[in-house]
């Protein structure tokens, strides 16, 4: 709980730093003066409240609520990097109970409509490998291209899929849909293929071994703005039945209801 403390200090004060941006000139500039140039750089932070972390549909919190957050640095040639954290269940995670995402890359839009991403991820759970448990890490390259409210995004993995062995070249495509009807009211959907390998195939709660070398995931909901805070709804559902770490008995990939509320500053 120390660790989740801190993390959630860094993120409110990350929450309170203004943004690098700055188009008009400053309040006590003369009549008539320039305003000052705007800045490449733009810098936000983002926090959340959810009632379950859903990772590709799997529970990364045994079914419990998470506490959410990151910043993203941008610049105006399209590069960027950022870092996003959770608390997470620490006996899926070896010991770990924070996952520290850091990710960088480039994007860009064209005219039309049509947009592209390409970068890499690191998964980080520091703590994780507690009393020689393996450590637990993942490293992954991505592409994703964008039209409109439509998206495709491909994901593969560059190491062991969560230090899995022999799980290299584990890879997951992403479809998704998000769209703003005015009002501050929005929909999102998503489908997700997950392809195993190796030891990534881990069994279900049937108990076959090893398990399924693919897992589907989709999720169906809506969200409402109130003052820049995004309440969601989402459905969200795989086509296999995982165990806990904490509770072998509790499915951690049935279907579930998950509601949030989150800002972007």
């Amino acid at each position: 709980m120390k660790k989740i403390a801190l993390v959630l200090a860094a993120l409110g004060a990350l929450a309170t730093l203004p943004a690098f941006a700055q188009t008009a000139a400053a309040p006590d500039a003369p009549a008539g003066a320039a305003s000052a140039p705007a800045s490449d750089w733009a810098f936000t932070s983002n926090l959340g409240l959810f009632s379950d972390y859903r990772f590709r549909g799997i529970s990364q919190t045994n079914k419990n609520p998470a506490i959410q957050g990151g910043f993203d640095l941008g610049h105006s040639s399209g590069f960027y990097v950022g870092n996003w954290n959770s608390n997470v269940d620490s006996a899926q995670y070896t010991g770990a109970n924070i996952e520290m995402d850091f990710y960088g890359g480039y994007k860009h839009s064209f005219e039309g409509g049509f947009g592209i991403d390409v970068g890499a991820i690191y998964y980080y759970y520091p703590g994780s490998g507690a009393n020689g448990a393996t450590k637990i890490n993942n490293t992954e390259l991505y592409i994703a291209g964008s039209y409109g409210p439509v998206s495709l995004k491909y994901n593969y993995a560059v190491s062991d899929f969560f230090s899995t062995p022999d799980s290299k070249g584990s890879n997951y495509l992403d479809l998704g849909f998000n769209y703003d009807f005015g009002n501050s009211f929005g929909v999102v959907a998503h489908y997700g293929y997950q392809y195993l390998k190796g030891g990534a195939r881990v069994p279900e709660m049937n108990g076959a071994t090893p398990g399924p070398g693919n897992i589907s995931d989709w999720k169906l909901g809506g969200t409402y703005t109130i003052d820049g805070w995004a309440i969601g709804l989402a459905y969200i559902a795989t086509n296999r039945d995982y165990p806990g770490a904490t509770v072998p008995t509790k499915n951690i990939s049935n279907a579930t209801a998950v509601v949030s509320v989150s800002k972007t500053f």
